[in-house]
C-alpha cells in the first residue's frame, strides 16, 4: 500500500525517525512530543523484555525473550567439539490480524 509516503514504496525501510513523523503528521502532536512519545514506547518495551516479561500488542503481535541453552558446536575450521554458551534471544511472533493484513488472501 502506497499512501504517498516514499517509506510505504515495496522493500523500503521504515526508521525511528520515520514513524515520529508519521505520528506527527497523523496525531498533530508536535515533533518534539511526537518523538518523545515513540522514546517512550520503545524505551517501555525494551525496559519490559529486560526483565523477562512478554509484550504483547493486540492486533500487531508478541515480543518475547527466550533462554538457549548451552549447546556442542564444532569449530569449522579445525572440526573441534567446543561448548556453546546459551544466551537470551529476542522473537517475534505477528498476530493473526497482522498477517491477514500483510497476506489477505
Amino acid at each position: 500500500m502506497n499512501d504517498g509516503n516514499p517509506v510505504a514504496a515495496k522493500g523500503a525501510t521504515m526508521t525511528k525517525a520515520d514513524i515520529v513523523e508519521r505520528i506527527y503528521e497523523k496525531v498533530g502532536f508536535s515533533k518534539k512530543e511526537a518523538s518523545e512519545v515513540v522514546e517512550s514506547i520503545f524505551e517501555v518495551i525494551k525496559s519490559r523484555l529486560e526483565h523477562g516479561d512478554k509484550v504483547k500488542i493486540s492486533g500487531f503481535g508478541n515480543f518475547v525473550v527466550n533462554q538457549k541453552r548451552p549447546r556442542k558446536g564444532r569449530n569449522p575450521q579445525t572440526g573441534e567439539e567446543i561448548i556453546i554458551t546459551g544466551r537470551k534471544v529476542l522473537t517475534f511472533k505477528a498476530s493473526q490480524v497482522l498477517k491477514k493484513t500483510i497476506n489477505p488472501c
